[in-house]
Formats: structure tokens, C-alpha cells, sequence
């Protein structure tokens, strides 16, 4: 068990910004995934007469050969960090047989065969209404036929590791995706005349994808609400967060409203324990983070001075360097340039070359780069958000003066915290063995009901 003099000495003084839940500014940005848009004419193949604008196909063989296929690929695979993925074509002409296929086929595919026929690809065929996948002799029955004047579509869904397949707007059928590298919208023509016309999406397409996108979603959550959660459990995650970072008022408030509607449960010894330790210097928690909230660095500092002075005694420790970079951004909002500069040099100069600091103590001292600081890339930095992580680390090291923290770490998260780490975690994992397909996760996008994209 350590002490409290030993706590936040021994373990929080050179906390990284990062366990702090600090990140640089706004979130990243996703690099942009590139996304088929036409069909790739630089793998030649005899067969076929491209368009200029490399979207639309015609088959100009005479088709006496089982190889005499004409198969284009796109110009790139298929996107994968998507729900899903989607293409149509529109059958301009069915030529002598209506030998026309859409699908999705490997890197290694022969432009001599139709989708489908060859391991790794997938084919749905308009002359039988076939679906192949890895062979041109066992087809199943899968749907209706097609021909000149039908639009046709083809897409990945990346949560269910299936391939679908439409017809005139409508869901024809779906089947198992068994491949986990890259895939190429694929289309396959076969007989003299056959066109087909391709939509890569730089036009509305026929089938909603949108609804369908929606509906797998709805999907997905009807099976999280199928979890059952007693209220009682709910009700005493909410209030350790709560506590754990000093809400007293909202706290009661919150218990307030509950009143009587939640079950009671006997807590277990290992609840009790962590009851123990949220519960720690609850008034004192409040006031620091009000104090640090309103701006008030100097009442904060000396509040700590009087009664955690363990904790600023180190001033090198992470929680100085928040407090005094805190004080310098309140001095840059006010206006008051010349006294930020002066305690910059007299307070925040001792922290230049420490590593783990030094991209925090960069973004505040650009803020005097700017005429307008907050319409800037180090604008976050005048954010009520940057005094709530102040807030929060000073919380954290007050929790882990309580001589009944084993563990100092511990006080940086709350159970609902750490609840939603193991949810990112879990996210991660399944995406990774679907081969690191499927929608990236976004905690704070899925937080607050903002949509990754379309589909």
C-alpha cells in the first residue's frame, strides 16, 4: 500500500499527457480510402471495346472459345474500412447470348474467364441466374436471369463477410465471403454485342444502398439490446463516474431523480472498496475542479499547496507543468500577451526537452503565433475541454492520495472508462479477424450518434 506521500511521487509525477486522455488538437483525420471510379484499361484485353471514359463495355469478339471471355476489372479493389461496398452496371445489350456477369475477383484473376470460375472470385451470371464462386462447373441456383434493359449490382458487406447481389433495385441474395484479401469489381462479357455501362457511384444508383446500410446497423444494435443489464447495474456505473470525478451536485441530482426506482443490491467487498475510493475528498475534488473550470489557476494551485502540497511539491511532476500551461492560456485569452510571455519564461521554460511534454508546451507557445488564436490549429487549446482535462488529472491525483489506492493508475479512469476501453478493445479485435475489414471504430463518433459515413 503506498502512502500518501509516496502515492503520486511514486507513480503520477511523469504521467504521460496521453494516459491523461490528452491527444493533439482535433481528432486525426481518416486518410481517404481509394475507391474503384472506372475500369482498368491497362491490363489490354482483345475482347472488348472500352468507352473514353473507361465506364461503359462492349464485347467485340465472335466468342467460339470457352477463354474467348472478355472480364475487365476496376481500377482499383474495393474500399474495405466501409460497412459496405457497392456497384451496379446497366445492361445495354445483351448481345447474342447475354453471357454478361458482374462479381468480384482477386489480383491474380485471368481476364479470360468470367468472375467466378476462378478460385478467389465471385460471378453472378444473367444467362442462367447462376452464382459461381471458385469454379465454371458448379453453379448454384441464385436468382432471376438478366438481360438488355435490367441494372444489376454487386456489393461486399463487410459486418457479415458476405457478397449480395441486386437486381432492378431489388436484394436478389447474399453468400458467404470466404476471401480475405483485396477485391476488384469485376464484370464479364461473352457474346458479340453485349454492353453494359458501369456506375462506380458518380451516379445515383437504382438498388438503396443507403436502407440497406441502415438496416444492418439496426441489426447490430438490436443484438446489443438483447444483453440484458439489470437497472441496478446501470445506475451504479453511472453514479461511480459521477463520484470518481467529483460531480457532487449532479450526483445528487441524479439520485434525486432515481429515487426509489432502482433495485437495491448488496454491493460485493470488492464494490464496497472501490465505493471507498471514489467517495475520497469528494468536496475537496469539487472545488478544484470548479476552480479549474472558471479559470482560476492560482485559487487551484493554492488550494493544492494547502492541503495536497505532496502533490506540487515536485515542480517538474506532469500535474505542474497542466497547471502552469493552464495559467499561461488563461493569460492568452485575456488578452494579456506580455505577462503570458513573462510566465512562460518563469514557469514553463524549465520544461523545455522533456520528451513527453514537449508537444503540449509546442501547441501553447504557437498560440502567441496567431492574431486570432482560436481559429487556429492550436485554437483546442482555448477549449472548455482542455480545462476539463486539467480538471481531470488534478482529480486523479487527489484520488490517489487516499492511503487505500494500491494502485495510482487505477484513479485515472473510471469503471464506465474502463467498461468502454474493453468495448474498443473487443471492436478492434473482431475487425481484426475479419482481416482488418469492415468500419473503423470511432468510440467518441458512437458516443454521440454521428455517423461514420453513408455506408
Amino acid at each position: 500500500m503506498l502512502n500518501n506521500e509516496e502515492g503520486v511521487s511514486g507513480s503520477l509525477n511523469r504521467i504521460s499527457l496521453a494516459q491523461l486522455g490528452w491527444r493533439r488538437g482535433p481528432d486525426d483525420p481518416v486518410e481517404e480510402e481509394e475507391a474503384p471510379t472506372y475500369l482498368n484499361t491497362k491490363i489490354n484485353c482483345p475482347f472488348l471495346v472500352i468507352s473514353t471514359d473507361k465506364l461503359s463495355a462492349q464485347y467485340n469478339g465472335d466468342a467460339r472459345h470457352g477463354y474467348d471471355v472478355g472480364a475487365i476489372q476496376s481500377n482499383c479493389p474495393a474500399p474495405v474500412r466501409k460497412l459496405l461496398y457497392y456497384f451496379e452496371i446497366y445492361v445495354k445489350d445483351k448481345g447474342h447470348k447475354g453471357n454478361v456477369s458482374i462479381g468480384f475477383t482477386d489480383q491474380h484473376f485471368k481476364m479470360s474467364r468470367q468472375p467466378g470460375w476462378e478460385p478467389n472470385t465471385y460471378g453472378y451470371h444473367g444467362d442462367d441466374g447462376l452464382l459461381y464462386h471458385g469454379n465454371g462447373k458448379d453453379g448454384e441456383p441464385f436468382g432471376p436471369k438478366f438481360t438488355t434493359g435490367d441494372t444489376v449490382g454487386a456489393g461486399i458487406n463487410y459486418a457479415s463477410q458476405t457478397v449480395y447481389f441486386t437486381k432492378n433495385g431489388k436484394f436478389v441474395g447474399s453468400a458467404p465471403k470466404d476471401v480475405k484479401g483485396p477485391l476488384y469489381p469485376t464484370i464479364g462479357l461473352h457474346s458479340p454485342n453485349e454492353k453494359v455501362d458501369v456506375n462506380f457511384g458518380q451516379r445515383p444508383f437504382v438498388f438503396d444502398i443507403e436502407q440497406l446500410a441502415q438496416e444492418e446497423r439496426e441489426k447490430c444494435q438490436a443484438i446489443i439490446e438483447k444483453v440484458s443489464l439489470p437497472l441496478s447495474v446501470s445506475h451504479w456505473i453511472v453514479r461511480s463516474y459521477l463520484l470518481h470525478y467529483g460531480y457532487k451536485d449532479t450526483l445528487a441530482s441524479f439520485d434525486t431523480a432515481s429515487g426509489n426506482t432502482i433495485p437495491s443490491v448488496l454491493p460485493t467487498p470488492q464494490e464496497n472498496n472501490s465505493l471507498d475510493i471514489v467517495t475520497y475528498a469528494l468536496d475537496e475534488r469539487k472545488l478544484l475542479r470548479q476552480l479549474i473550470r472558471n479559470g482560476d489557476i492560482d485559487s487551484a494551485f493554492k488550494r493544492l499547496r494547502e492541503r495536497y502540497p505532496q502533490l506540487v511539491q515536485d515542480d517538474m511532476s506532469t500535474i505542474c507543468f497542466l497547471l502552469h500551461c493552464q495559467k499561461y492560456i488563461e493569460l492568452v485569452m485575456k488578452g494579456m500577451l506580455e505577462i503570458a510571455v513573462t510566465y512562460a519564461r518563469s514557469e514553463l521554460s524549465r520544461f523545455f526537452g522533456v520528451k513527453y511534454l514537449e508537444d503540449l508546451l509546442q501547441d501553447c507557445l504557437a498560440l502567441l503565433a496567431y492574431e486570432e488564436p482560436g481559429k487556429s490549429s492550436v485554437g483546442y487549446l482555448l477549449s472548455l475541454a482542455q480545462r476539463e482535462l486539467v480538471a481531470d488529472a488534478v482529480n486523479a491525483v487527489v484520488l490517489s492520495t487516499n492511503p487505500a489506492v494500491q494502485n495510482p493508475e487505477s484513479c485515472l479512469q473510471s469503471s464506465l472508462e474502463r467498461l468502454l476501453r474493453q468495448l474498443t478493445a473487443c471492436c478492434l479485435e473482431r475487425r481484426l479477424l475479419n482481416g482488418g475489414q469492415g468500419e473503423i471504430f470511432c468510440l467518441h463518433k458512437m458516443l454521440h450518434g454521428v455517423k461514420e459515413g453513408s455506408w
